[in-house]
């Protein structure tokens, strides 16, 4: 099943932050985010190996994240309010701990309205490419300054990066921090077994 975009425009011109805030407190199981014009997309949970592929890119960046402390580590749980508006979700993000001590303990509790500084987004079997390539976009527009789209059936990682175009690796068996998460390196050899 793919995401679904719902326009509540019969009701309400767009969805607020404290009313998906509510859907989600009322809907614990359902996986909702918001686009830039507010309208509401509700995910399908993801299969098992996809599961399992996410939990194991989480665990890597919240093991080096706890040596380091560096910053702040989130799942796929955790909302971000953009500057666009957008309420997004990513499969694994990172905030540095000047921005996340930057927030106020009210912020912190909810959507957060900042970009993290690093995403991860992992393409499970039923997602069209495109459109985790326009979030991923979406993301770097907000401030995000590095993200992976993580391919695994094809193999691949889309890297990018502030004013850079995406950087294409094939099967590539670990990936870099880069300057935003210094010495990070995560495994990827799981996620691209036979």
């Amino acid at each position: 099943m793919t995401n679904i975009t719902l326009s509540l425009k019969p009701f309400i011109d767009r969805i607020s932050e404290t009313d998906l805030e509510k859907l989600c407190q009322e809907n614990p199981e359902a996986r909702l985010e918001t686009n830039s014009e507010g309208q509401l997309i509700i995910m399908s949970p993801t299969g098992s190996e996809t599961g399992k592929f996410n939990i194991s890119l989480a665990a890597q960046v919240w093991n080096w994240n706890n040596q380091t402390k560096l910053g702040v580590a989130f799942d796929s749980s955790t909302g971000f309010k953009l500057s666009n508006g957008a309420v997004r979700s990513p499969d694994v993000s990172w905030l540095s701990l000047a921005k996340w001590k930057g927030l106020s303990k009210q912020q912190q509790r909810k959507f957060a309205s900042i970009a993290p500084d690093f995403v991860i987004e992992l393409m499970s079997p039923t997602d069209e490419l495109n459109e985790l390539q326009n979030k991923m976009k979406e993301y770097m527009n907000c401030g995000v300054q590095l993200g992976w789209l993580i391919n695994p059936d094809q193999k691949q990682v889309e890297i990018y990066r502030q004013q850079e175009n995406p950087e294409i690796l094939n099967n590539p068996q670990t990936l870099s921090g880069e300057q935003i998460l210094p010495n990070l390196i995560v495994n990827l050899q799981d996620i691209f077994e036979d």
